[in-house]
């Protein structure tokens, strides 16, 4: 665990920022991106491969699912990845993670998904609890509404 500050809020509970990928890895997940349509699956999960702590490419991979069930599992990867992340930048439990801050996003990007996948196999508990979680993260940006 790295010692890392946590930034205080004064109006409100602390917000985490994590670290940005690595420019090698933003480039190939770009290059991956920028592939015909048919070949991005294959490339962002060569990236993934390579890279398996990019929170970016496993929100990609999940976007590119061929199915509700292996979206589903990209996501859920992606969001324990981030947390993981999250703990090791100063998080504890609680605290705001913006969406506003693009290192954030990829964490964010798979909790959503997790949530739209969880919502579309009828798992109703999981879509609730991410709605919810979603929201305290950043209630700027996710409305706790469906």
């Amino acid at each position: 665990m790295t010692d890392r500050p946590v930034n205080l809020n004064p109006s409100g509970p602390p917000e985490t920022i994590l670290d940005p990928e690595p420019a090698a890895t933003e480039s190939a997940l770009e290059a991956a991106l920028s592939r015909p349509t048919d070949e991005q699956r294959r490339a962002v999960a060569d990236v993934v491969a390579a890279n398996p702590r990019c929170l970016q490419a496993w929100a990609e991979l999940g976007d590119r699912g061929r199915d509700d069930v292996e979206s589903y599992a990209y996501y859920r990867i992606g969001y324990h990845r981030g947390l993981d992340r999250l703990r090791a930048s100063g998080w504890r439990g609680s605290g705001y993670v913006r969406w506003a801050h693009p290192t954030n996003r990829g964490f964010l990007r798979s909790l959503a998904g997790l949530r739209a996948m969880a919502a579309q196999i009828g798992e109703v508990d999981e879509e609730e609890r991410c709605r919810h979680f979603l929201a305290q993260l950043d209630p700027d940006h996710f409305s706790p509404e469906p």
